[in-house]
C-alpha cells in the first residue's frame, strides 16, 4: 500500500460523503494504491452508517467500529494501528483540514523528511479556543523543555517507520504532535489553508479540554511536582526569616504580635500542603491507570479488512 489515509470520526456525521470523494480525488493523485481508514469513536450521530455505505461503495475504504468513545488519540492510534501504507494521513473528519493539502504536505515529506505538519497559518477557529491552545502549549513547553508551536495541528504525513515506532507506545494519556515530534526523525511544518468546520461545534468542551492538559501535563513531566519542592523551600526561608523578624519586633517594639497574623500563615501553608497533595495524587493516579495496562481501544468490528 502505498499511502493511507487515518480520520477518526466523531460528530460531523454530514461531512463525511463529501470528505470520502475529496480524499479519493487528492489520494488518487498520489496512487491509484491507498487506502481511506474511518476510525469511529461511538459518534453521537451514528456516523456508523454512514461509514457502512461508503465501504459498501468503495472497497478502498476500510471501516473500524471502536466499542465505545475512547477519545480520538486512541481512535487516531486504532487508525494507525491498521493502516498499512508506505506513508499515512493522519486528519480531523470536520473538513476543517483540506483533503486537497495531502499533496502538499506528502510532498515535502519526498524532500527527505519523515514527518511533515500542516501548519495553520490563519486558523477559522473560536478566539476562545485559539487562546487555550496558545496558553496550553506555552505551560507545556515550560513544563517538558519542548518547543511545541500551537498552529500545527494532527494534519500531517507520516512515514512507515514513525507510525510503527508510535504505535509501539502505549500510554494512557496520548498527545499525537508530541509523541510525533518526542519520537525525532526529521521533521517539517509547512503552512496550509484552514477551512471552517463543516457543520456543528467541537465536541471538545472547555472542560475537556482543561482536563486532557493536565493530564497531558502531569503524565509527560515531573516539573510541577519539582516547581512546588522548590517553591515550598523559598516559602520555608521566608517564613524562617518572617518569625525572626516579628521575635525581634516584638522583644525591641514591645508590640504584641495578634493572632491574625498566625492564622493567615497557617491558611495559607495548608493550603500548599492540599495542594501539593493533589498533584501528587494525579501523578499516583496516573500510574495506577498505566499499571493495570488494559488496552487502549476495543475494535467492535472492522469493514473492507481483507486480513
Amino acid at each position: 500500500m502505498k499511502i493511507s489515509a487515518v480520520i477518526p470520526v466523531y460528530g460531523c456525521r454530514a461531512a463525511l460523503p463529501e470528505l470520502h470523494q475529496r480524499l479519493k480525488t487528492t489520494l488518487s493523485q498520489i496512487s491509484e494504491d491507498y487506502e481511506i481508514l474511518f476510525v469511529n469513536d461511538n459518534c453521537p450521530q451514528n456516523s456508523w452508517e454512514v461509514i457502512e455505505e461508503i465501504c459498501k461503495e468503495d472497497h478502498a475504504v476500510k471501516g473500524i467500529e471502536l466499542s465505545r468513545n475512547f477519545g480520538q488519540m486512541k481512535a487516531i492510534l486504532a487508525g494507525l494501528d491498521n493502516a498499512k501504507g508506505d506513508w499515512i494521513v493522519v486528519m480531523d473528519c470536520d473538513l476543517q483540514d483540506r483533503p486537497e493539502e495531502i499533496i502538499n504536505l506528502y510532498n515535502k515529506a519526498l524532500e527527505g523528511y519523515d514527518v511533515v505538519f500542516a501548519r495553520r497559518a490563519v486558523r477559522k477557529d473560536n478566539p476562545l479556543k485559539v487562546f487555550l491552545a496558545n496558553a496550553f502549549y506555552k505551560v507545556y513547553n515550560c513544563a517538558t523543555d519542548g518547543s511545541y508551536d500551537g498552529s500545527v495541528c494532527n494534519f500531517s504525513v507520516i512515514s512507515r517507520k514513525v507510525a510503527e515506532n508510535y504505535c509501539k507506545l502505549r500510554e494512557l494519556h496520548r498527545g499525537y504532535v508530541m509523541y510525533i515530534k518526542w519520537l525525532g526523525f526529521r521533521q517539517a511544518a509547512i503552512d496550509v489553508q484552514h477551512d471552517e468546520r463543516f457543520e456543528g461545534e467541537s465536541s471538545y468542551s472547555l472542560r475537556m479540554r482543561i482536563s486532557m492538559a493536565i493530564d497531558l501535563l502531569t503524565s509527560q513531566s515531573d516539573r510541577i511536582i519539582r516547581l512546588f519542592v522548590t517553591g515550598g523551600f523559598v516559602m520555608s526561608i521566608i517564613s524562617f526569616l518572617t518569625i525572626i523578624g516579628l521575635i525581634i519586633f516584638k522583644f525591641t517594639a514591645n508590640v504584641a504580635i495578634g493572632w491574625t497574623s498566625i492564622i493567615a500563615t497557617i491558611m495559607l501553608v495548608g493550603s500548599l500542603i492540599i495542594m501539593v497533595t493533589g498533584i501528587v495524587g494525579i501523578y499516583v493516579g496516573n500510574i495506577f491507570m498505566q499499571t493495570k495496562g488494559r488496552p487502549l481501544y476495543i475494535v467492535r468490528q472492522i469493514l473492507n479488512d481483507e486480513d
